[in-house]
């Protein structure tokens, strides 16, 4: 199972986590695949705290993921300080939104966050913002693998990473988008299928994996997209890939930090219960459809804004969803695959590392009888 991109990063499983909690990041990391912790939700200060703790817990390396689209609203608006570009984007958000959000939220009886409590509207949704969070990655060694979430990063930032002797990489939905990553010389790209949780394209994984692969030459691909089992593993190396990025399985293990009320939403709902929806971030993101979603669906309602000022106007929602998760029930940001239908019970991290690798193993015997 040991691929030639496990080699370059010196670790045993091709088998990489996204997550945004650092306990299941360490987990996997420590039990031989590649824990990545998704950075969006942290100010430069909250992700020195965060990268510290996992240089103590994880015994290799792991990687940080970046969302800097390479499209959005305030782009080219340069010498501004993120607080500056933030009071800026916030004079374009419609007033009319805010009050329709606020409108949803008080209609299912979800609690205003406590006076006083501060939160950036961006976290990392431009360049701008992001570039903070580069500068403390590259201040721990351990994390050795950069992604980016939407589009090509920067080519400074480029050039800073693969200076550093990290790797970065890019994840696309497209050909294009793929070439395009290549062209701008990353070492690899994160190829995900329409059915992976969060932002995603209209192709399914099937179909574009195998498309990309092909597009890209030696550049190595990870295939995302819909993956709950080793089979599935199995059948991305099977068509070329370097390994596997799976990022919904880890919303329902052990060790992450998701509120009892989100997990249940997450573990009752079926593969039909997804839908790709610009209400939250701005761009078309696969989540688990609920009232929040139906909401900004009806055409006698707002339109979603473009990416970040929807984010803009929907963070308070997050912010209180992860604060009153009971309440938020029907409302809260649920991102995750259509794979949320196989995924109906708690695991502990590294029992799902094992699982993948036994399933792995049990598609190959299988394939060698056929071949026989």
């Amino acid at each position: 199972m040991r691929t030639e991109f496990c080699e370059q990063l010196g670790i045993e499983f091709p088998i990489f986590a996204f997550t945004h909690c650092r306990d299941v990041v360490a987990a996997v990391s420590n039990a031989g695949g590649l824990g990545v912790l998704g950075a969006v939700g942290f100010t430069a200060e909250q992700l020195e705290v965060e990268l510290a703790w996992l240089d103590e817990h994880v015994t290799g390396i792991y990687g940080v993921d970046l969302v800097i689209p390479s499209k959005y609203e305030g782009k080219g608006v340069d010498g501004l300080t993120p607080e500056q570009l933030e009071k800026q984007l916030a004079q374009m958000v419609p007033q009319g939104h805010r009050d329709f959000a606020q409108q949803i939220l008080t209609e299912h009886g979800v609690p205003a966050l406590p006076d006083g409590e501060h939160h950036n509207e961006l976290l990392g949704w431009t360049s701008t913002t992001a570039g903070p969070q580069v500068e403390v990655i590259l201040n721990h060694p351990k994390a050795k693998l950069v992604a980016n979430a939407l589009g090509t990063p920067p080519p400074e930032v480029v050039s800073r990473i693969q200076e550093s002797g990290r790797v970065i990489g890019a994840l696309c939905g497209s050909v294009k988008h793929a070439q395009n990553h290549r062209d701008a010389g990353l070492d690899f790209v994160v190829c995900q299928g329409t059915e992976g949780g969060g932002h995603c394209g209209e192709v399914s994984s099937l179909v574009l994996w195998p498309q990309v692969i092909d597009a890209v030459g030696d550049m190595p691909v990870l295939a995302a997209g819909g993956i709950g089992n080793g089979a599935q593993v199995a059948a991305a190396l099977a068509m070329g890939a370097a390994g596997a990025w799976t990022g919904s399985l880890w919303l329902t293990v052990e060790e992450a930090n998701v509120p009892p009320a989100q997990m249940g939403t997450y573990l009752e709902a079926s593969s039909h219960d997804t839908i790709r929806s610009r209400s939250w971030t701005g761009k078309p993101c696969r989540m688990l459809r609920n009232d929040w979603t139906d909401a900004w669906e009806s055409p006698e309602t707002p339109d979603p804004l473009p990416m970040p000022l929807q984010m803009m106007v929907a963070l308070d929602g997050v912010k209180r969803g992860h604060r009153y998760p009971e309440a938020a029930k029907d409302v809260n940001f649920n991102p995750v695959g259509q794979v949320v239908g196989m995924m109906n019970r708690i695991e502990r991290s590294s029992d799902v590392i094992n699982r993948l690798v036994e399933e792995y193993v049990t598609a190959c015997d299988r394939l060698s009888k056929l071949n026989g």
